[in-house]
């Protein structure tokens, strides 16, 4: 069968939005230049998208246009290596999954253990964010929970109060067991997230599963969060002000 024939059957089974590379149709070197030609006239004919260097995309056509591959798709050789999860989606490009925003950014954030500096990808920025625990598919809705706590200023048209509100929401589905889970993740974050995290979880009657987060805290320390106040009744307590 020839290179162009293998790869278009190949591609007819893929789903739509699907990030593929050359290095997904071959392992042979001597026929990496001919793949590399077929997919550049795939792209040519509309077959295909090209979402960057070397890296194409199975375009979804609708009446507005070609679908763009969703963010997870674009940066998927970012989160997993090898089998092994490396990092996941947080900060801008969640905020919105957790009903924490309406908008929705191009920048896409990843929480990795090791860091690298920000770039762009077609029409998206990407920037990292430090995770210093383990990152395991298990853990990551928490620790994207946790990112969005340590940021809660900077999420996008949304004030700390409504978002209090919707972690709050979020929080009480909870099993003691997510809680307990949450808060021993939450001991590599920053004070001021273990002091908030500890202020919703006592809000929503799972004050004593958190008593850990605060024998963590330095007492005299302030929190500045206009607003929490507001919507947590245990902000002084938490030395959030």
């Amino acid at each position: 069968m020839k290179v162009t024939e293998n790869i278009a059957l190949t591609i007819n089974r893929l789903p739509k939005g699907y990030v593929f590379t050359y290095a997904d149709f071959t392992t042979e070197v001597s026929q990496k230049e001919a793949v590399i030609k077929a997919l550049n006239r795939m792209v040519s004919s509309g077959k295909i998208a090209k979402l960057s260097r070397g890296k194409y995309y199975k375009p979804e056509d609708t009446p507005f246009g070609k679908l763009q591959p969703n963010q997870a798709q674009v940066v998927k050789d970012l989160l997993e290596e090898n089998g092994k999860i490396i990092g996941y989606l947080t900060g801008y490009s969640i905020y919105n999954q957790l009903g924490l925003t309406t908008q929705v950014s191009n920048t896409i954030q990843i929480g990795k253990n090791q860091v690298r500096p920000n770039f762009k990808r077609e029409r998206y920025t990407i920037s990292f964010i430090k995770q210093k625990n383990t990152i395991t598919k298990e853990n990551i809705p928490l620790l994207q929970i946790l990112d969005a706590i340590r940021y809660i200023k900077k999420i996008p048209d949304a004030s700390v109060e409504t978002s209090c509100k919707r972690f709050l929401a979020i929080i009480k589905n909870f099993t003691d067991k997510q809680i307990n889970t949450m808060v021993r993740l939450a001991l590599k974050y920053p004070p001021a997230t273990r002091a908030l995290l500890g202020a919703l979880l006592e809000q929503t009657q799972a004050g004593e599963l958190n008593q850990t987060l605060y024998k963590s805290l330095n007492h005299i320390t302030k929190y500045k969060l206009d607003g929490a106040s507001k919507i947590l009744s245990t902000t002084e307590k938490w030395n959030i002000v």
